[in-house]
């Protein structure tokens, strides 16, 4: 499975993509990740590109996707070209609007109001990245909650995983209620 995350610097996407691809080598998964950001740390665009197989992986840098999640207007309109005819679209309701006309034959696409739901409910919208991670995760089961749960732990912050870990589950369970 190959998943890109799209988006600008700040929202996490880096971060996701990384806790992705650490998951998925804790559940003996192989796993290949890396990233691409501007020079600015902030507010340029950014994408993180994560492979999950179960055998070797010997394409670094694929040109098709299985999987795009974006959480922007622009990271939408430059990336869609890489999803396979038949992938699955995530998105940010809030901040994409798909065009049909660009999206390859026959893909799947999923939107979710991760940056509101992370404002409103969490009162932060800079875990809208774990929103959509958990919501993306339980669409596709990626990788078990577990690894999931414990590579969110050790990755953010101290004193933000709490937090972190809320705003993934209820990305879950907004995916548990479409499913």
């Amino acid at each position: 499975m190959i998943i890109r995350f799209v988006g600008f610097g700040g929202q996490g996407i880096v971060l996701s993509s990384y806790i992705l691809g650490l998951s998925a080598v804790l559940d003996g998964k192989r796993a290949v990740q890396n990233q691409s950001y501007g020079s600015e740390s902030r507010g340029g665009e950014c994408r993180g590109d994560v492979i999950i197989s179960g055998q070797e992986i010997y394409e670094l840098e694929p040109s098709k996707h299985d999987v795009l999640v974006t959480m922007t207007q622009p990271g939408y309109e430059k990336f869609v070209v890489s999803l396979k005819p038949k992938g699955t679209l995530i998105l940010d309701s809030d901040l994409v609007i798909p065009d049909a006309s660009h999206n390859p034959p026959g893909i799947t696409i999923y939107g979710i109001s991760a940056t509101e739901l992370a404002s409103k409910k969490y009162g932060r919208k800079i875990v809208a990245n774990m929103v959509i991670l958990g919501y993306m995760n339980s669409l596709l089961n990626l990788v078990t909650v577990e690894s999931l749960e414990k590579v969110i732990s050790q990755s953010v912050p101290d004193g933000t995983q709490e937090l972190n870990l809320k705003a993934m589950r209820g990305g879950m369970q907004l995916a548990a209620r479409e499913c």
